[in-house]
């Protein structure tokens, strides 16, 4: 299992209140499956997937990613889990601007391949935007490229480390019907080709892409944590 998540649980201390917000979550994610987490604002879906991409650490419960205990890992720890494992795309692409498409796919590995050449990295950011149909706009700034071409640099972006799990915070959120399935047909190649991709979306179509859909409802998973051996 790649994901491996036992009573976790995580709280806001905003002063003299504490704020449960995740209430002891157990969950499984198999190496290769397509999982959408789904749930209304507020319900915790965001602070969950915070925790599973090593952003922020839980208050309580284990955390185990490729078999490495994470949850109560430091900063640093965690920051090199998130390099070497994890590639993420958010909803508002999180591209920097005045840097071209090539650059900004290429910008991970000055924090993860110190012993890559300038030229060997310009080589894997060529091939990922080639793998995205954007070999052609590499030399572009995003201004100069459509909604789903800015979402395809910054999958191109994620997957420049070749992790084994990709995160997306509502990668559609942005974008027109058209190029939402685009994007999404995109997210199913990268699955077939062995990649976990594990989305947050609030989209029912979008959610349907995926194998299986995790309900979440007030800080606790009311369906979908454990499909392939029977919720739990």
């Amino acid at each position: 299992m790649l994901i491996e998540l036992k009573d976790i649980r995580k709280t806001y201390f905003l002063g003299e209140i504490d704020v449960p917000v995740l209430k002891g979550i157990s969950l499984g994610i198999d190496r290769g499956e397509y999982v959408a987490l789904m749930g209304a604002s507020g319900s915790g879906k965001s602070t969950l997937m915070n925790i599973l991409g090593c952003l922020d650490r839980p208050t309580g419960g284990s955390y185990l990613l490729d078999g490495e205990e994470v949850g109560g890992a430091d900063n640093d720890r965690r920051a090199e889990v998130r390099n070497k494992l994890i590639g993420f795309v958010f909803q508002n692409f999180n591209l920097l601007p005045r840097t071209s498409a090539l650059d900004n796919v290429i910008m991970p590995l000055a924090y993860t391949a110190g012993k890559l050449s300038g030229r060997e990295c310009r080589r894997r950011g060529v091939e990922m935007l080639e793998r995205v149909g954007l070999a052609d706009r590499m030399h572009h700034y995003p201004s100069q490229l459509s909604g789903g071409q800015q979402q395809r640099v910054a999958i191109a972006r994620a997957l420049i480390n070749h992790p084994p799990v990709l995160f997306a915070d509502e990668p559609t959120g942005n974008l027109d019907s058209h190029t939402s399935e685009e994007v999404m047909e995109m997210f199913g190649k990268l699955n077939a080709e062995g990649i976990t991709v594990i989305l947050v979306t609030h989209a029912l179509e979008v959610a349907e892409r995926a194998g299986r859909i995790i309900h979440i409802h007030d800080g606790r998973i009311v369906t979908g944590a454990f499909e392939r051996g029977g919720d739990k």
